[in-house]
């Protein structure tokens, strides 16, 4: 069932450039106070794309400032427009914003903590960092940038955490080992990884050859990486054939909706697989971009999940064959 969420305006009251791709906006609540900020939460804002409107999840920056809420958008030319709408916006522009929530949280009393973060995931890890150093909890951060002008907090942690946060720019050679980076965990510790699909997905294939408990890795994903890159592609439904052309500034489930075709959804992250669609044939390659369903089941392409997965060539699809959503094995 989807979650029933809290609207509400709110006003930009700054905007600070903290790389040359990265932006930071404070927001400020209409009704006031804003509401407690979970760990690992985020916002979901509308956004304009084109004449449409439509939502995105923005992680939330800790610690908690308190009179605003805290995100950074990257500008990101291959997403879907969302990032550019963001970008747009001005001192005192208004906007409309979700209470917070969160599906990326960690526990407390672990006898270690590593968290690992690639390029703009390391938004949500910030206010863990912070809040795993005030209570004294072991810690380790690793943090991955192509290049160093993309190291945004990279001196608020180390003001925090100092020498517990490494840093790797690939563009200067430095490559975490991300094998030796968690079998280093200790037992009973938590792992939390934030960052593109390629860096998810090797860390869950390490984690299972570990042998670790599947709870103790948690993770959280942003729907514009994929293994492809992002292109227009057509859309066949069956029965009957008819055909959409998915936009590169779409998803599957924006262009079935813009198409009067409902699918029924809820986190529009790749996370949850209530929107998860089932493929009848494929003529060309399907990119999975979420973090639901197996490696496995992805290799068997016979599902995808329609609000992050997109394609080359041309697929086809049910959009009325809904099974419920197997749980993914992890």
């Amino acid at each position: 069932m989807r979650v029933i969420e809290t609207w509400a305006a709110a006003r930009v009251r700054a905007i600070r450039d903290l790389t040359p791709t990265i932006r930071l906006f404070e927001l400020v609540p209409a009704a006031g106070t804003p509401a407690q900020i979970p760990l690992g939460g985020h916002l979901n804002v509308t956004v304009m794309i084109g004449a449409r409107v439509d939502t995105r999840s923005y992680s939330l920056i800790g610690p908690a400032v308190p009179d605003a809420y805290r995100i950074a958008v990257k500008l990101n030319p291959e997403s879907r427009g969302g990032s550019s709408y963001m970008w747009s916006l001005r001192e005192g522009s208004q906007l409309t914003i979700s209470s917070p929530r969160s599906h990326f949280e960690i526990d407390f009393g672990r006898p270690d903590y590593l968290l690992i973060a690639g390029g703009i995931g390391i938004t949500p890890l910030v206010g863990m960092a912070h809040a795993l150093a005030r209570a004294g909890a072991a810690l380790r951060m690793h943090y991955c940038v192509r290049s160093r002008d993309e190291l945004a907090f990279a001196d608020e942690l180390r003001a925090a955490l100092g020498d517990r946060l490494q840093t790797f720019v690939s563009a200067e050679g430095q490559r975490l080992d991300l094998e030796a980076s968690l079998a280093s965990l200790a037992p009973g510790g938590l792992a939390a990884v934030c960052g593109p699909l390629p860096l998810l997905d090797q860390a869950r294939s390490i984690w299972r050859a570990l042998g670790r408990p599947v709870g103790d890795l948690r993770y959280e994903t942003f729907g514009s990486s994929g293994q492809l890159a992002t292109q227009t592609f057509r859309l066949r439904i069956a029965p009957g054939g008819r055909e959409i052309v998915v936009a590169e500034n779409q998803s599957i489930l924006d262009a079935l909706e813009d198409a009067g075709i409902g699918v029924i959804s809820d986190c529009r992250r790749g996370e949850c697989g209530v929107c998860a669609l089932n493929i009848v044939a494929v003529d060309g390659e399907v990119d999975h971009r979420d973090v639901f369903f197996s490696d496995h089941q992805k290799q068997e392409n016979t599902r995808l999940c329609a609000c992050v997965s997109r394609a080359v060539g041309t697929i086809t699809i049910d959009p009325l064959l809904r099974p419920e959503p197997a749980r993914p094995e992890r």
